[in-house]
């Protein structure tokens, strides 16, 4: 019988390890997940997680920061990291001879990272440079504001950068403390797809020794509010997003609730495209995307649009939102279900995209694989999408809005 291309094995004392074979690949993407994000932080502790994706590139105990560098660079591949809200992930994607020399140095950065000051001191700037780009990007900017005020006063709502009195106040030995309680096991996942052994790859993290930590404390429940906050700010357009109750990262309406975002915004056949900007030629950029959680989840609509246009776009996004339930027929629900079933099968090309999917399994006991997926999408009812797209669409919203103090003075006028 041969083997299921998605394997496991919890090592004792170490990772989680999880495989997805691609024998016929190139090369070899391997990832290590923390399962710990910014919502896991104090307020002191404010974008710690975020800076420690950044200083574990700075060097280890055998490779200064230049000399990591320039291994990585030699390795020819694609080394990146990302910290989200609830997940911290190290990565590189090398040509499948060269994965365990990869492996080897994933696992130095963080079992033997250097942490040196005067590299936090200088990395620290790069931080704030990396806020103020945020700030002067509108789109982003204003998702910040957005998730403050749908959960204030909660982590979860707090931008992943943090802020810079949190970062000034941060030395590397609040750093390395960090590192020693949360980045270990329980907490670790490491992960590969590729033309990649799974018994190999076991037997690689088996070799090193893994200091344990307990594990990290139960998330508070997520408390969101609705309502609808009015920030003025100078910029050529203005912004708006609204967020509506999406599904957590272990939805069982999963399939539903992708069908119904991919009709509502999810591309140019969608009717938040069709009607804002092909018929009313609003907004250059309109859509939709559903954020999940381990606890709770938005189903967003974000749009950018000339001041003067506010007041248009706000009503017919309303009115958009008001029918929709209602205007869905099969034939865009059978265009959206082929959108979907392409989408999850040109990620199965794609060596870097099993990888970081297996780091789903982080959330859930069973980690269905995106041919599984695929299936279950083609047994949904356009009559499902329309139940759970009416439950959403209709219940409390936040609404979100940025511009000038005159097209902000017509929007409240909406509301």
């Amino acid at each position: 019988m041969s083997k299921p291309l998605i394997q496991e094995t919890q090592i004792v004392g170490a990772p989680l390890v999880v495989s997805h074979a691609m024998p016929q690949a190139q090369t070899v993407a391997l990832g290590v997940f923390v399962d710990v994000g910014s919502r896991d932080e104090s307020e002191a502790q404010a974008g710690i997680a975020h800076a420690l994706e950044h200083m574990l590139f700075k060097g280890t105990q055998s490779l200064d920061v230049h000399a990591l560098s320039e291994n990585l660079d030699m390795l020819g591949g694609h080394a990146n990291a990302f910290t989200s809200r609830e997940r911290t992930c190290f990565h590189l994607h090398v040509l499948y001879e060269d994965w365990q020399e990869a492996l080897d140095v994933l696992m130095d950065m963080l079992l033997e990272p250097r942490l040196p000051e005067a590299e936090w001191l200088r990395e620290r700037e790069v931080i704030f440079s990396e806020m103020g780009m945020v700030d002067d990007t509108p789109d982003e900017w204003i998702y910040d504001q957005h998730m403050k005020a749908i959960f204030p006063n909660q982590m979860l709502g707090a931008p992943t950068l943090g802020t810079q009195e949190s970062l000034s106040a941060m030395s590397t030995d609040d750093l390395r403390a960090y590192l020693s309680s949360y980045y270990r096991p329980p907490q670790l996942l490491i992960a590969a797809a590729g033309r990649i052994s799974h018994d190999d790859l076991v037997d690689a993290v088996s070799q090193r020794d893994w200091p344990h930590a307990k594990a990290r404390s139960a998330r508070i429940k997520a408390q969101r509010k609705a309502g609808a906050q009015y920030l003025s700010k100078d910029m050529e357009q203005a912004q708006l997003v609204v967020s509506f109750s999406g599904i957590d990262a272990t939805s069982q309406q999963r399939p539903v609730a992708w069908l119904a975002n991919q009709m509502l915004g999810g591309g140019m056949s969608s009717a938040l495209f069709r009607e804002i900007r092909e018929r009313r030629g609003l907004a250059y950029s309109v859509g939709s995307h559903l954020s999940p959680f381990s606890d709770t989840g938005l189903w967003s609509i974000g749009c950018g649009t000339p001041p003067q246009r506010l007041h248009d776009c706000m009503l017919c996004l309303k009115d958009t939102i008001e029918a929709f339930s209602e205007s869905l027929d099969i034939a865009d629900f059978q265009r959206a279900q082929r959108q979907m079933e392409i989408q999850f099968r040109m990620a199965m090309d794609s060596v870097e995209g099993h990888m970081l999917y297996l780091g789903a399994r982080l959330d859930e006991e069973v980690l269905y694989s995106q041919a599984d997926w695929g299936e279950k999408i083609k047994q949904v009812t356009l009559e499902e999408v329309q139940a759970w797209t009416k439950l959403h669409l209709h219940g409390d919203a936040m609404w979100s809005i940025a511009g000038s103090d005159e097209a902000l003075s017509s929007a409240q006028k909406l509301m």
